[in-house]
């Protein structure tokens, strides 16, 4: 299995580089699209890690979201969705930086092919670090790959896993098949709804 320590930012400038992101589906997922069209309050503190092309902040953005958060730690990606959604810095921060460092506050912390590229090892401190970043009753929404994979990001695993994972100290509101994936990650995709 490759090492924890080799999916640093070098590793990640280089995918971005090379056009090697073959998880960047080119739009918002639509099961969180529909997550994000039932929110009400347009003001909430929203957190997207490892936010790549951000292609759900851009959606968030256009819904009229008001004060979204992105990181990713390579610098080309954080870049790159800088320019891309320059016209709504005012309602924007992107941090070109590594997640487990963050020190701010959320309401909503969104999953998009995150989780499944961080290490195994590091899944402990992700399920961790999530609830510390979130409010007191805020939520962590998204997808997580119910299939396994070789041993290099993605990193798979399945609906068991995750609840001994998150159960502890989240409540689960939702952890089912996504009903709404893109085609070719139909039936392999778990949709949860988490909060603190």
């Amino acid at each position: 299995m490759i090492q924890p320590n080799r999916l640093d930012k070098n590793y990640w400038n280089e995918r971005y580089q090379k056009g090697e992101t073959s998880w960047d589906i080119g739009y918002a997922a639509p099961a969180l699209k529909a997550y994000i069209d039932q929110l009400d309050n347009k003001n909430i503190a929203i957190l997207i890690p490892g936010c790549g092309n951000a292609h759900e902040a851009a959606y968030l953005l256009q819904q009229g979201f008001t004060n979204v958060t992105l990181i990713d730690i390579s610098k080309l990606a954080a870049e790159a969705v800088k320019e891309k959604l320059s016209s709504y810095a005012d309602k924007l921060k992107v941090i070109r930086g590594d997640f487990f460092e963050l020190q701010q506050k959320f309401d909503l912390i969104l999953e998009q092919t995150f989780f499944c590229a961080l290490h195994p090892s590091l899944r402990k401190n992700y399920a961790a670090k999530i609830y510390d970043l979130l409010k007191e009753n805020g939520k962590l929404a998204g997808l997580l790959f119910d299939r396994s994979f070789d041993d290099s990001p993605p990193f798979g695993g399945d609906k068991a896993e995750y609840m001994d994972l998150f159960a502890p100290l989240f409540d689960i509101l939702l952890m089912e098949r996504a009903y709404n994936s893109i085609e070719r990650r139909a039936g392999t995709e778990l949709f949860m709804i988490a909060r603190k």
